[in-house]
Parts: structure tokens; sequence; C-alpha cells
């Protein structure tokens, strides 16, 4: 005797493609109209008068240049450079470290910036360009997915996507220094969750957490 699951099978399947179709649209089409829509935006209404005001107070802090641009792992795992408002002292020399709490790398207007993720915003340009997207998993450091690539199975599978401005991960908390191993199992966890789940709708809410988290600052941007 067929179970009820049997008989509407080819039921099943239809709703199963529909919604994988419907997923692969808002990846491909209208995920990157949003992310040129809303980068636009912010590129002429904030970024326009925003660079040059941070460059000036960056540029008065201390010597160097007012971007800090640095290669990050991107979709499918190809290296991208990465634009931030450079928030630690100049030292073309130095060797790749996290930042960590009390770091006397990062300036005043530096601490400022990071605490209030302004110092991300010039990412913004990287979204126009099309190496990044609004939303979806941060993009590490090149020095950390060469730690984790192999040894972490989940890993190479949270750049399936475009790595974002913001993320589920960072307005759930998990951002800052990945001292222990767990820290990144858990963004991770989040980063994949993400993939699996990406709407219009999720998008929002998480830019709307990023907005709210800006505003009161974050006790782990360091």
């Amino acid at each position: 005797m067929l179970s009820l699951e049997s008989h509407y099978k080819p039921l099943y399947v239809y709703k199963e493609t529909q919604t994988r179709h419907n997923e692969l649209n808002y990846q491909l089409i209208g995920k990157r109209i949003f992310d040129i829509f809303f980068a636009l935006t912010v590129t002429i209404l904030v970024l326009s008068w925003l660079i040059p005001i941070i460059g000036i107070l960056i540029r008065l802090g201390s010597v160097g240049p007012v971007l800090y641009i640095q290669k990050r792992t991107g979709y499918r795992g190809k290296p991208f450079n990465c634009l931030k408002f450079r928030t630690m002292t100049h030292n073309p020399q130095a060797v790749f470290a996290q930042a960590t709490k009390f770091d006397n790398r990062v300036t005043p207007i530096g601490r400022f910036l990071r605490k209030t993720n302004l110092d991300e915003m010039p990412q913004f340009l990287n979204v126009l360009i099309g190496d990044m997207s609004i939303v979806g998993p941060r993009p590490h450091a090149l020095q950390h997915s060469a730690q984790f690539w192999n040894t972490m199975p989940e890993y190479r599978k949270r750049y399936r996507v475009k790595p974002g401005v913001t993320g589920l991960a960072q307005v759930r908390g998990c951002r800052g220094e990945t001292d222990q191993l767990i820290k990144m199992q858990h963004r991770v966890k989040y980063d994949r969750f993400y993939n699996r789940k990406k709407n219009p709708f999720l998008d929002l809410w998480i830019c709307w957490l990023t907005i709210k988290s800006m505003i009161k600052g974050n006790v782990n941007a360091w």
C-alpha cells in the first residue's frame, strides 16, 4: 500500500524544486540587484562625505594611508582586495596578527571606528565592484583561511556565497578575536545556516540588527 507521502510525491518534488528555483533566482539575480541598489545609495548619500571627514581624522591621528587594503578570502576561495578605514598605526613590515583587547596598535580614532563598525564602510565599494555582497559570511584574512580550510570540514562551505559587509554571525555576537577554536566553529555554524536559509527578509533583518549594533557599539569590537 502506498503511503500518503508516496501518493503525493510529485507535489513534494515540485515544491522542493520550486523552492530551489526561487533561492537560485534570489542568489543570482535578486540579491545582486539588492546589493547594487543598497551599495550605490550608501556610496552617494554617505560615503561621499564620510570618507573625506574620516580620512582627515585618520591622518591627523597617525601617519599613513586612509584606507587599509588587505587580501581576504572571497567567493569560492578566490582572494580579493578588501577595503577598510585604517584603524592601526601604519607598519608595512608588520606580521599578521588579529587585534586584541587593549591592542596598542589601534589608534584612538581607530578604536571608535572599530567599535561602531564604521571602519567597514569602504566595503560598500567592494560590493559595487562585485567582490562582496551586503549580507553574507564575513571574509577572513588569507592566514585564517589557510589555518582552517583543510582542518575544519565546514569552513570552506561558508564561501559558497559571496562574503558580506555584515552577516548573521556578527549580529549574533560572533565577532572579534578568534583565540579559541570554539569561536570559529560558532561563526561557521551561523554562516552555514545563513547560506541555507538566505532570503530577502533575512537580509533585511540582518541589516537592521547591524544598524542597531552600530548605534549601541559592540563589546567584541576591539
